[in-house]
């Protein structure tokens, strides 16, 4: 039987924390920037941990 692939959108979007979390970029960073506030712009800089109710989901596309 051959190997189980990865997920290659989710592999790129996706990380692990070292205590086995998964963390996530944050939405509204593209584009209609000039209507948010400096301080909105800085809080979706950093990266998002993902909710306990996708993680299940997000780690069937990445462990294979």
């Amino acid at each position: 039987m051959p190997k189980m692939k990865t997920n290659s959108s989710a592999k790129k979007r996706f990380k692990f924390t070292g205590s086995g979390k998964i963390k996530r970029f944050q939405a509204n960073t593209s584009h209609l920037m000039r209507k948010k506030t400096k301080k909105a712009k800085l809080n979706l800089r950093g990266m998002a941990l993902v909710s306990k109710a996708d993680e299940g989901r997000i780690k069937d596309l990445l462990c294979k």
